[in-house]
């Protein structure tokens, strides 16, 4: 049978997300059952073989200088995590600061030297383990890393936004099969982080409430925790697109202390875990959507951070890329249905 002839009781329909201050259109005439959209070339275990991997133990001569570690004395060789500059960054560390230069090339436009940070976090010393094969309180040091890197990079006062991300599997931009992580420091706050701050801003002006403090749809809840929530979002860019969502509010991703950090490790275990499940096991980014770290005291009221995990089962085309404008075949409500159900495989 069609996709269209599986879908007829649904319409399609534009919704707006005042979190990404973006429009979707859902189409489910363009799928099938949400439960047939799974990954197509699902992200293989990594192989044990250690001996060419510059990020496996007893390789680190191999890597760029290390930044820190876990433990902390860089002598002890069974480390658990270690930060480190990546070998090809986006930017240059080393560079002076960013300085505005007038593009002389008969074209508008400005540039500036390309100042920034670009690290790698290695999430464990073992090549074959995955990050949702660790336990909740070893996910918790990986984000206590990122919050301790970005603590550091805050106090280089040129840098304006610090974007933390991953990417696994080959096709969702992992050059790497060792668990890593990456973070990028900016001099600039990118369009997407500023249309975000406006949505929330927008909502704000309209009802005095934050956006994300507001999220209490049943249908869209996947799980929760003691510090918690994790959702599909209404609008949704992806299928089967998550948000981990704090209940209480926060600006900062790097505010949050150790207790909340484990409980925040426990929470996205469980939902790459789902998600490997249902979805067979697909690559996947996930994204640290916090604040720029400059902000005035009156925009704290309304900018809330959030953890976004995206798995990688629909391509992006050029209506996507010329309006910026997403089509999405599986409805929230529904994708988070089937989430939640896989609540008994995970824990039976």
């Amino acid at each position: 049978m069609s996709p269209q002839g599986q879908n007829t009781g649904r319409r399609p329909e534009l919704r707006h997300d005042p979190v990404t201050n973006r429009w979707v259109i859902f189409s489910p005439a363009r799928a099938k059952r949400p439960t047939d959209l799974k990954s197509k070339s699902p992200q293989n275990s990594n192989p044990n073989d250690n001996s060419s991997c510059p990020f496996c133990i007893g390789n680190e001569h191999e890597c760029a200088p290390e930044i820190f570690r876990v433990p902390s004395d860089p002598s002890d060789p069974n480390w658990k995590l270690r930060v480190i500059e990546n070998l090809y960054p986006a930017l240059n560390r080393n560079l002076e600061g960013p300085c505005d230069e007038k593009q002389d090339m008969g074209v508008p436009g400005l540039a500036m030297g390309g100042f920034g940070f670009h690290d790698v976090v290695i999430e464990n010393p073992v090549h074959s383990v995955h990050l949702c094969d660790m336990e909740a309180r070893d996910i918790g040091q990986v984000l206590l890393a990122y919050k301790k890197r970005i603590q550091q990079i805050a106090t280089v006062e040129s840098i304006k936004y610090v974007q933390v991300f991953k990417n696994h599997g080959a096709s969702a931009g992992a050059s790497m099969s060792h668990s890593h992580s990456q973070i990028l420091a900016l001099p600039i706050i990118p369009s997407s982080v500023s249309a975000r701050f406006e949505g929330m801003n927008e909502y704000f002006e309209k009802t005095g409430k934050c956006s994300l403090c507001e999220v209490q749809a049943k249908e869209l809840l996947i799980d929760e925790s003691t510090h918690f929530i994790s959702i599909v979002p209404f609008a949704a860019t992806f299928p089967f697109e998550i948000w981990i969502i704090p209940r209480a509010h926060s600006s900062h991703f790097h505010e949050f202390d150790c207790e909340k950090m484990v409980d925040l490790g426990g929470l996205l275990k469980l939902m790459l875990r789902k998600m490997s499940l249902q979805l067979n096991n697909p690559p996947f980014n996930f994204m640290i959507q916090t604040s720029p770290l400059q902000v005035k005291e009156s925009e704290l009221f309304y900018s809330h951070w959030f953890l976004q995990i995206i798995p990688q089962l629909s391509g992006v085309g050029g209506f996507e890329i010329g309006t910026g404008c997403y089509i999405n075949p599986v409805f929230p409500e529904d994708a988070a249905k089937v989430m939640r159900e896989v609540n008994l495989q995970v824990e039976g």
